[in-house]
């Protein structure tokens, strides 16, 4: 494997279109079962808030040494404010549209002993002239960066991104997309999608066997007019499909602990080192070990530079 491109990295700049939001998670210490239901009782005793969705991909291309602006659309809200202020403190050039009628998409987790207990979800899809906004930003934004990944949480934020995709095109930045449901002909044009083994499965069907899956991966990439694509398959490791054949990567043996925004990590390296100059082999060498280091950890967390070299 080539080595981390350490110096070429901080000379790239992505731009991350996507679903934002805000993670939340409520820790505290269970000793008692509620007497008003048949429900653990949850002494809180530490709050945090973590970027989420798009916004976590950006983060993780900061953290790994790169510049990353995120385009996005947040509520006028408390947790908007709150997405703001993290982007800010994480490195991030937030260029996000504020929606003063749907509020900002927020995922509030409840723990006890570090166990999930609870997960309550906050989410509206943005409106029309939110989705005009961010296109008109990312024409200009597109000018200024080496590469476009576009985070698909179905939220809504990417209600139209064929037209990102297209402008993309035409500005000549390659276009990284981690996909959502079954609907594949809206990523036309891509160079690479991310989809995972559930995923892959929603856009191709059930396969019979690994020569099954090449065929249907083959036939969507050439379909969908990609470069390339990955899927990823957690403890399967990674598979990529190009027109040079297939190559497989197994996954890292690891704990795991946490698999909230490890698709985010896998996404955010595979931008930052492709755009580094590495191969597309060699790209998914390190998001899989990328990969490999954030499940370790809890809730949706970062990997760094240092953490993988």
């Amino acid at each position: 494997m080539m080595p981390f491109p350490a110096d070429a990295v901080s000379r790239v700049k992505i731009l991350v279109a996507g679903d934002i939001m805000l993670d939340r998670y409520w820790f505290g210490e269970v000793d008692r079962i509620s007497p008003e239901a048949p429900v653990p009782v949850v002494r809180v005793m530490r709050r945090e808030d973590r970027l989420g969705g798009a916004a976590n991909v950006a983060r993780n291309i900061v953290a790994l040494g790169a510049k990353a602006s995120l385009l996005g659309v947040v509520g006028a809200d408390e947790a908007g404010t709150k997405v703001r202020d993290l982007a800010r403190e994480a490195g991030i050039n937030a260029c996000v549209v504020a929606d003063s009628e749907s509020p900002t998409t927020l995922k509030m987790r409840v723990l006890g002993r570090q166990q999930q207990l609870l997960r309550v979800d906050f989410e509206e899809g943005p409106g029309p002239s939110c989705l005009a906004r961010m296109e008109e930003q990312a024409r200009q934004l597109l000018q200024e960066h080496d590469l476009l990944v576009l985070s698909d949480y179905a939220k809504g934020s990417l209600g139209r991104v064929e037209a990102l995709i297209a402008a993309a095109r035409e500005a000549g930045v390659p276009v990284l997309v981690d996909p959502k449901g079954h609907q594949y002909r809206r990523y036309h044009g891509a160079t690479l999608i991310t989809p995972n083994r559930a995923e892959m499965r929603e856009a191709v069907g059930i396969w019979q066997d690994e020569d099954d899956l090449a065929r249907r991966a083959q036939g969507l990439r050439e379909q969908l007019g990609l470069d390339a694509l990955l899927v990823t398959r957690s403890e399967q490791g990674m598979t990529l499909f190009s027109q040079a054949g297939r190559e497989h990567i197994d996954a890292h043996a690891h704990e795991v602990f946490d698999v909230s925004g490890a698709g985010d990590t896998v996404l955010a390296t595979l931008a930052v080192t492709r755009a580094a100059g590495l191969s597309w082999l060699d790209s998914v060498r390190w998001a899989n070990q990328a990969g490999g280091v954030v499940v370790g950890k809890l809730g949706t967390s970062i990997v760094t530079a240092g953490e993988l070299t």
